[in-house]
């Protein structure tokens, strides 16, 4: 059956469709004019249109323009491709036209075609279902796409990357708590300089995580209005006052997500502001990420001639031709994600600034394949992450205490006591001879023995002291 075909036709005429195929004659030729790619639109994004199409069939009845079998068959179809059932259906290539308008009718037809052989037992045509005048009833292809995009990526972030995100702030916190009594030195371009405890640090990170979560909500927030209504150019032609705003009602009910009609069609066609603020608070997460594995992987560094007051999961052998090398495979995997993020995000951009001309954005299929692979990668990474290598993070208290008892910076809590020069007389000599600033100010009898204990306690130097006042300073 693969190797045969059926005639389906267009208003530009006749096309040959593979006989298997739900997708007609407009499918088909955006197939054959746009052989550019291996990308197509995910499954987050299918199921979007087919939510869209099951939502419009049920006001369309409801509106008293589908009779109740048309809109039944629309809406058991619709129902296979958001479950996911057609999505081989789905060929349409990414570059393709600006508008979508290629994979809009691609919907069209699956679902049309799903739903007469549902209806006859054969495949494709336009009886009983119409893709055009019942499928796409009072939409155009300029309200849909936009819209699926919005969906699409607010569904996205609300199931899959918000939660990746808390999970990894969970972990995260768990090791800060117990590593909060671990004394390490802290570091400021790139230099020693005060102590800080292992726990604190840990906290920055948990930290960066949750208000990634958190700018996760901002994110859907900036998604929350649907262009749906709008049909060609914003103006709502062939579409009924009412019906907007119940099929907006059913998606957000049907996905959890506060969507509501636009408050200006206009704008929400004729530009996607609310896509590129969701994808530059996609990217704000993959900055933080960058963050986190960055400096972790240095914390682990070594394991002998580096930093090395962590220690990460060995998981894989790090190296061809050295036995016994182990790298840290989860940072890199994770800053490598974040680097495609900012790649996609850069896409969004341009995108959304050139291809939003008069009444509408004709760049919509590839911002919402960027802005899709943006989240998908993401709460991949950060998952794994989290569970590879942030769960099994270990503290080296030993290195922690030695590289403390060895850093100039130690003198910063002499500072209030004998003055900022000749602390940094100490730091100097300190430098100078290799003994460390302890043995120097011991050495000088700057202070009494209990009080230079106290003045270098390093678990001490980890917080304010409000029997000292100091200077300040990068």
């Amino acid at each position: 059956m693969a190797d045969t075909f059926r005639v389906e036709k267009d208003s530009m005429g006749e096309m040959r469709v593979p006989a298997d195929a739900y997708y007609g004659a407009q499918t088909a030729r955006a197939v054959e004019n746009f052989p550019i790619s291996s990308l197509r639109f995910n499954r987050r994004f299918i199921a979007a249109m087919g939510l869209i199409k099951w939502a419009c069939a049920q006001v369309n009845l409801k509106l008293g323009l589908l009779d109740a079998k048309k809109a039944q068959l629309i809406q058991q179809a619709a129902q296979d491709v958001i479950d996911g059932k057609l999505d081989s259906q789905f060929v349409v290539d990414i570059f393709q036209t600006g508008s979508g308008t290629s994979t809009n009718m691609n919907t069209n037809e699956v679902i049309a075609s799903r739903a007469n052989e549902i209806a006859s037992g054969n495949r494709g045509g336009k009886e009983p279902i119409h893709p055009n005048d019942h499928v796409n009833m009072e939409q155009s292809s300029n309200d849909v796409i936009p819209t699926a995009m919005h969906i699409s990526a607010a569904v996205a972030i609300k199931e899959s990357l918000a939660p990746a995100l808390e999970h990894l702030a969970c972990t995260l916190r768990q090791k800060a708590d117990v590593y909060d009594s671990v004394i390490k030195i802290g570091r400021t371009h790139l230099q020693d300089a005060t102590p800080i405890r292992l726990g604190q640090e840990l906290s920055g990170y948990a930290q960066q995580a949750k208000l990634g979560a958190v700018r996760c909500l901002k994110a859907i927030r900036a998604l929350h209005e649907l262009p749906l209504g709008g049909t060609a150019v914003g103006t709502g032609i062939n579409s009924h006052p009412d019906f907007a705003k119940q099929a907006i009602a059913i998606i957000a009910e049907k996905t959890g997500v506060e969507f509501v009609e636009a408050m200006n069609h206009f704008e929400a066609q004729a530009a996607k502001d609310g896509i590129v603020e969701a994808s530059g608070m996609v990217k704000t997460i993959a900055i933080s990420l960058t963050k986190i594995a960055n400096d972790i992987r240095w914390l682990a560094s070594g394991p002998r001639c580096g930093i090395g007051e962590i220690s990460i999961p060995s998981t894989q052998p790090g190296s061809s031709i050295m036995p016994g090398k182990v790298n840290p495979v989860m940072s890199e995997m994770l800053l490598q994600t974040a680097a495609k993020v900012i790649g996609n995000d850069a896409t969004v951009t341009w995108a959304a600034g050139m291809g939003s001309t008069f009444e509408l954005n004709v760049m919509m299929p590839v911002m919402a394949f960027c802005l899709l692979e943006s989240i998908e990668l993401l709460s991949a990474a950060a998952r794994v992450f989290a569970d590879r290598c942030a769960a099994g993070l270990d503290a080296n208290a030993e290195r922690c205490a030695e590289l403390v008892e060895q850093s100039l910076a130690m003198c910063t809590s002499l500072a209030p006591l004998v003055g900022y020069d000749k602390a940094g007389e100490i730091a100097k000599e300190s430098f100078k001879t290799g003994k460390t600033v302890r043995q120097i100010a011991t050495e000088k009898k700057l202070l009494s023995d209990a009080d230079l204990k106290k003045a270098l306690d390093p678990a001490r130097m980890t917080k304010p002291q409000a029997d000292v006042v100091g200077s300040g300073g990068g």
